[in-house]
């Protein structure tokens, strides 16, 4: 008996039909349906030719819909390949060029859209209506694949992340025993792994996920309306909760704050401490490659901050002769779809190389300081921040300095420089002095075109690293409020 996604479905039918399985809005799905719908979905993927091993694409909006295609194609065996539903015909029409899928499956929304490039290719819509009795494919493996997430290349080339059914089911294998009823509330696209990964976690302990909008007002209203006991925000959006603030909503059943992928200020976290006192938060550290990769605990959130915390239950880390970030688990992907190349420089030796350079204090907490490749582009141009910290921190009125790129429509990356004065020099500190430091010794577009002035610069404890990426969320949450 293999760890098969399909089986997750059936047993928690089997156990709990009733239950809530997912939500959105006034949407609402039981597991008993959900087993159901799926069945019928698969016949009619059947019907059309798909079966194991195919792959299907999914190009919509996040919503139930698309629960029993998700169910469908794990008890079919095929692939399911969620294309990002922001992406225009141009784009959609790249990646799943890339993936050739037997099969693209639309909703009404992208319907017009998809005749546009699925000319010579099979369009499947409202599968939902077919008929048919369970589905059962018995030749099916656990280390079969069960979903190709698309994610962009350094390149910009989309990169298909292929993850096997034992992957996946092991990803989201619960790490705790919870009678906690409320479900999980997910901002989470249904293109992105995390929402799906969270939905699975939620039905493996035979629990609701519940689906909202990133924008505050939906968040806390689905929250209050469902009676959830988990919200998992990304940073930026837990600047929004707590911007919008949460009086007038009853949240009593909410009991864990939880965040992740991105850096993580302190000062936000004891933010979010403040606004939902006797909630526990935690910190996750991962990617769509590698999974769950590290989690810093509620107890230790005072004492390691700026970190991502401990090796997760699994996972073997380990840092480079360079100082790259490398994880090793059963819950690694297969590799990328079709890119012998990118696979054989993510996965060596059994070990996935994050990209990120990371500090290990003492204890083995893990901080993370930067990209191995940390190079910013700015007007199509490519900066060291090395370079220009070099050049900077010879001016009279620098102390210290951090070069970092904050994100800006017009120029990809704005050059920043963070700084901490020197005292007592005298010496003006201004953009303009920065630059005109910097002519003659440095070209105009690697010059900052934005200063920042700061008591101290974020590092790490055991090494003294400046925290790079913590500098970028720190100065994005502050220009987003």
């Amino acid at each position: 008996m293999g760890l098969l996604v399909g089986d997750v479905i059936r047993h928690a039918a089997r156990v709990v039909p009733g239950r809530l399985a997912a939500t959105m809005g006034d949407d609402e799905l039981t597991f008993g349906d959900l087993d159901v719908e799926s069945n019928r979905v698969a016949r009619a993927l059947a019907a059309r030719g798909v079966g194991r091993g195919d792959r299907v694409a999914w190009w919509g909006e996040t919503g139930l819909e698309a629960m029993p295609i998700f169910g469908a194609l794990a008890k079919l065996g095929a692939a399911f390949m969620p294309v990002n539903a922001r992406l225009g015909v141009d784009e959609a029409t790249e990646v799943i060029g890339y993936a050739r899928p037997r099969l693209t499956v639309v909703d009404a929304s992208h319907e017009a859209a998809a005749f546009e490039f699925v000319r010579q290719a099979e369009l499947f819509h409202d599968a939902a209506r077919s008929e048919g009795a369970d589905v059962a494919e018995r030749a099916l493996e656990e280390r079969d694949t069960h979903v190709i997430f698309f994610t962009s290349g350094s390149t910009g080339r989309s990169k298909g992340v292929v993850l096997s059914h034992r992957c996946s089911y092991l990803r989201s294998f619960p790490n705790l025993i919870t009678d906690w009823e409320g479900g999980t509330v997910c901002m989470f696209p249904l293109f992105h792994m995390s929402g799906w990964s969270m939905a699975l976690n939620a039905w493996q302990m035979r629990l609701p996920v519940h689906f909202s909008s990133p924008e505050a007002a939906v968040l806390l209203e689905t929250a209050q309306r469902r009676r959830a006991s988990r919200l998992y925000c990304l940073p930026a959006v837990w600047d929004r909760v707590l911007e919008h603030g949460h009086a007038g909503y009853d949240l009593g059943s909410v009991r864990e704050c939880d965040t992740g992928t991105s850096a993580t200020p302190p000062e936000l976290l004891r933010a979010i401490k403040a606004a939902f006192p006797g909630t526990a938060t935690r910190i996750y550290y991962g990617s769509t490659e590698a999974g769950p990769a590290t989690l810093l605990g509620d107890i230790d959130l005072a004492r390691k901050p700026g970190s991502v915390g401990l090796a997760a239950p699994g996972v073997d880390l380990r840092l480079s002769e360079d100082g790259e970030v490398c994880v090793r688990s059963e819950f690694l992907m297969d590799g990328y779809f079709e890119q012998p190349e990118a696979t054989e420089g993510a996965l060596r030796d059994g070990w996935y190389h994050t990209g990120d350079l990371g500090a290990l204090d003492d204890e083995g907490y893990l901080s993370i300081v930067g990209r191995a490749r940390d190079v910013l582009r700015t007007g199509g141009e490519t900066v060291s921040p090395g370079e220009v910290e070099r050049v900077l921190a010879a001016h009279p009125a620098v102390a210290e300095v951090a070069v970092i790129g904050l994100p800006d429509v017009r120029w990809g990356d704005v050059v920043c420089a963070v700084v901490v004065p020197a005292t007592g020099r005298g010496h003006e500190l201004s953009v303009e002095s920065l630059r005109a430091h910097c002519d003659g010794r440095l070209a105009a577009f690697k010059q900052p075109r934005r200063l920042e002035v700061v008591e101290a610069l974020p590092r790490t404890p055991a090494t003294g690293q400046i925290q790079r990426t913590l500098l970028v969320e720190r100065l994005s949450a502050a220009s987003r409020t």
